[in-house]
């Protein structure tokens, strides 16, 4: 029979592809809102009519999502710890985790916010922007600075719907906070002609709306039976545990981020012309990033659940389901891009001279969706799962090998050769959290008998 850690059998639950999409389909029409919101602050500050004012809102974004990116660990860890504590039907340590990770946000978002001004100074000397751009870029990022702890706060909130399955409201709450962002920024930054302040002010409204809101659909669904005491919250071995968790997923984040730094800053070596065409081609693999990071999500929920529940039988057919969902979506995708990539291309930049190089390396971005795709699910179950450590040392493990990997074939194959690393260090990362699944699952399962 399987059981939960305490030896008691948990609340049975079935997976079946209907749960899986309940989870991921949700949370990739929300991932999708996203780039949205992007492409209105762009063409809203470009109505304008000021060069200055466009490049100051773009480093001003690229500082902010540098560094709020950083903190996805907040939204990681508290669905995979909720995931488990719904699946062994502990509605105390589910409220308890929400508290513990609700206060961890707030506490990040005001330490931003009080080292704002240093981290703007940083920014600026980084990026170099001088004269109007830097006057736009300071007025972008300090109002929307002002957001920080609310920003923090959703990763906590909609980290905790996901661990309890409801992707629904995890789209309601994206949907609104973006929506709002958008009608704000084309009301205050161009109808009151606000400029790169009022898409600023938009962004901050929006994400302190989505809190509040997120904050009542939340407590609203808590009962007062199973109000955890404060000395529940607060317990150290529990905060240990988050911190070590959101430790381990913080330096898989920044050895990801790094990865893909050092593919533009190699791309950059190959001229401006070639540059371009990569990050046009990026656009396939951010694409494949919006379905596969909605099954990756699945797989934290499934996951998490069947070793809250321990339910080993769930725990495999939730990953045979989502693997197979991955994998099919991530054909497709790629037999599109193949078809219709020249065309997307054609969209995306109007340049000749980008077009032919794009093209040229277009199926090398076409099947990233392929070689990422057990990346993305492994990073999902291993979240779901808790083992932050394993899938850490395994993420270190795949950055040395791309490496290696740019070492041998940029200088023998050039903007190919980058192309192949990146690939491989997908792929690397996949095969290598795969080889763990099994011994780790066994060991869980094991310890809950």
């Amino acid at each position: 029979m399987d059981r939960t850690a305490n030896g008691t059998p948990g609340p049975a639950f079935a997976v079946t592809h209907r749960l899986v999409l309940s989870i991921a389909l949700p949370m990739t029409l929300a991932f999708m809102t996203t780039p949205l919101l992007g492409l209105t602050d762009t063409a809203v500050v470009g109505q304008l009519g000021q060069p200055d004012a466009l490049a100051g809102l773009a480093i001003g974004a690229v500082l902010f999502d540098l560094i709020f990116s950083s903190f996805n660990f907040l939204r990681a860890s508290t669905t995979g710890l909720t995931a488990q504590a719904f699946g062994r039907g502990d509605a105390k340590e589910q409220q308890a985790i929400f508290w513990r990770a609700l206060l961890s946000a707030l506490a990040c978002g005001c330490v931003l916010l009080l080292l704002s001004p240093l981290l703007l100074s940083a920014g600026l000397a980084l990026m170099g922007p001088d004269g109007g751009v830097a006057v736009a870029t300071r007025s972008y990022f300090s109002i929307r600075m002002l957001a920080g702890p609310a920003a923090l706060a959703n990763y906590a909130i909609l980290g905790f719907v996901l661990g309890r399955g409801q992707g629904g409201i995890g789209l309601f709450l994206q949907t609104l906070i973006n929506g709002i962002n958008i009608v704000l920024a084309l009301a205050l930054g161009l109808w009151l002609g606000w400029g790169v302040a009022g898409v600023a002010w938009g962004t901050m409204i929006g994400e302190t709306v989505g809190t509040f809101a997120g904050l009542l659909i939340v407590l609203r669904g808590f009962a007062g039976r199973n109000r955890p005491a404060r000395a529940d919250i607060l317990s150290r071995s529990k905060l240990l545990q988050l911190f070590a968790l959101n430790r381990d997923i913080l330096i898989r984040t920044f050895v990801l981020l790094a990865a893909f730094t050092l593919m533009t800053r190699i791309g950059s070596y190959f001229g401006a012309i070639t540059l371009a065409a990569n990050a046009v081609l990026m656009n396939f693999v951010l694409i494949s990033a919006f379905y596969l990071d909605g099954l990756a999500n699945a797989a934290e929920q499934i996951t998490g659940r069947a070793i809250g529940a321990g339910s080993r039988t769930a725990f495999d057919r939730g990953l045979k389901l989502t693997m197979l969902w991955s994998f099919g979506l991530a054909a497709i995708a790629a037999l599109v891009f193949l078809v219709f990539g020249a065309a997307i291309v054609g969209v995306l930049t109007t340049s000749a001279e980008v077009r032919t190089v794009a093209l040229q390396y277009l199926p090398y971005a076409a099947v990233t969706g392929l070689t990422g795709a057990l990346a993305y699910l492994m990073d999902g179950v291993f979240i779901g799962a808790t083992w932050s450590d394993e899938m850490r040392n395994r993420m270190l493990l795949s950055f040395v090998c791309y490496l290696a990997a740019l070492a041998v074939l940029v200088p023998l194959f050039g903007n190919t050769g980058l192309w192949l690393s990146i690939n491989g260090f997908l792929l690397f990362r996949g095969v290598f959290l795969l080889t763990r699944v099994r011994p780790k699952a066994d060991q869980t399962f094991r310890l809950a008998q």
